[in-house]
């Protein structure tokens, strides 16, 4: 194992970022200018270390796969808006705070096959998000479709329109149906934007097949609770499940995936049908890394954190957002002394404001200065269901359709970082709204040198003949 030294070993007090999602590039982006004294003197370093060299705003993942905004619009270089820091594209992989060090594998490290490095740190913001929480569902692993990265939400819109051309192109009634059914697991803000979303767009894209009319698709929502969309309220919630089922989507509450092998679903209800496409969005959990740690946990993996962000317990460690369990400082006391308090939801809107005080804790801490309480109300939600239908539950107001549908562009508008990014998505917006959908599929992204090796494959026969 080799030692990352040589690089990063003149700064007097090195910060390391795990995870360059919403805690951590919004973090890295206030601290560059909160330091910039600091970093300009070459007194302080911060490194921010990701599988991507970007950003992904996943409330715009819906859209971006229904093609409404171009995939590359939803997503924010970490060099750009991070110059003054060090973005290192890896894998942290194991972590001893104890010796303040994380040991890490790079993208070049992994083409190589040159190992794992150490990096020394002074002070650990540990921000690697979460990942998809997966059950032990015969064949979820073999057909399942994730919808958590941009990858895949532009894997799932090239998906669904293959399943039309193969549907339209076949005889066989039960290739036809199989391909024309879509089932969304999960009925919280992912799986039912996404649903309502791919629904809109392929209802819109039966018009150019002669052979496939809308009523012939089937899009099953399977939730295992009694509601969906449970953070914009009860009210909401149903108006929500009425929205969908007025569009002959059937959800399917109290409902779980049983099994799905050999593309067979079979659900709690009974119900056994075949299908072609099953995306699965039934919740996260925290990151492998948080708990390879070593550091203090709290319930459902996350970390055990102060309201200042501090990770309780463990000094110069800090975190926020899906692996960080913060007390919410605005919810009422609990009704005896033992039992635990009320945490903040790992949502993107707490990520946000949270990383604004672990940033402004953290450059307190190494100045000497008094750390603060993250205490923020949360305001609500808003969701949409496809184009000009949506729900929202926004300082106590109720909204429904087009209204809620505005809010829920204008809210996630307002927060995309980078006025760059906010300027290429409302004139994308503004397009859309003057010219048809674009309905190409370019599945062939998914394997690019899939028709070089074709051609190489066919000269190498040709060569032998």
């Amino acid at each position: 194992m080799k030692t990352v030294s040589s690089e990063y070993s003149d700064a007097v007090a090195r910060i390391l970022v795990v995870g360059g999602g919403y805690v951590g590039m919004y973090t890295a982006l206030r601290l560059q200018r909160t330091l910039k004294q600091e970093l300009r003197r070459g007194t302080v370093e911060i490194v921010i270390v990701d599988p991507d060299p970007y950003m992904t705003y996943q409330p715009f993942l819906p859209e971006a796969a229904a093609g409404s905004i171009s995939p590359r619009h939803v997503v924010v270089p970490l060099r750009r808006v991070l110059p003054h820091c060090t973005v290192v594209i890896g894998e942290v992989t194991a972590i001893d705070h104890d010796e303040r060090k994380a040991t890490l594998t790079t993208l070049a490290a992994r083409e190589t096959g040159d190992g794992a490095h150490t990096l020394a740190y002074d002070e650990l913001v540990l921000a690697p998000g979460s990942i998809s929480r997966t059950l032990p569902v015969p064949g979820l692993a073999d057909v399942g479709i994730g919808f958590k990265t941009v990858e895949e939400a532009i894997g799932l819109r090239n998906h669904v329109l293959e399943q039309l051309d193969i549907a339209s192109s076949t005889r066989d009634p039960e290739v036809r149906d199989a391909a024309l059914t879509f089932v969304f697991v999960g009925g919280g803000y992912a799986g039912v934007e996404a649903l309502a979303e791919l629904e809109d767009m392929a209802r819109y894209a039966a018009r150019y097949y002669h052979n496939i009319q809308p009523e012939d698709m089937k899009w099953i929502l399977v939730e295992a609770t009694d509601r969906i969309l449970p953070e914009v309220g009860p009210e909401m919630g149903r108006y929500a499940v009425r929205e969908l089922r007025a569009r002959n989507i059937d959800v399917r509450l109290t409902t779980r995936l049983d099994s799905c092998e050999r593309r067979l679903i079979r659900l709690s209800d009974g119900s056994r049908f075949p299908a072609r496409t099953l995306v699965w969005t039934a919740g996260v959990k925290p990151h492998p890394i948080v708990a390879a740690s070593g550091l203090p946990l709290a319930g459902h993996g996350r970390l055990k954190c102060t309201a200042a962000l501090q990770v309780d317990g463990a000094e110069h460690a800090w975190s926020a957002g899906d692996a960080a369990a913060v007390p919410d400082l605005t919810a009422p006391l609990p009704a005896t002394s033992d039992a635990p308090r009320t945490l903040c939801a790992p949502n993107a809107q707490h990520a946000v404001r949270q990383s604004k005080t672990l940033a402004a804790n953290l450059t307190a801490a190494l100045r000497g200065g008094e750390l603060r309480n993250y205490r923020h109300k949360y305001v609500g939600s808003v969701a949409s269901l496809g184009l000009h239908k949506g729900v929202a539950h926004v300082y106590g107001r109720k909204l429904k359709g087009y209204p809620a549908w505005f809010m829920h562009r204008a809210y996630h508008l307002s927060r995309v970082p980078t006025f760059n990014r906010k300027a290429r998505i409302l004139a994308e917006w503004i397009l859309a709204g003057l010219f048809k959908r674009e309905i190409v599929s370019l599945g062939s992204l998914e394997n690019p040198r899939a028709e070089f090796e074709l051609a190489a494959g066919t000269g190498r026969h040709n060569e032998a003949s």
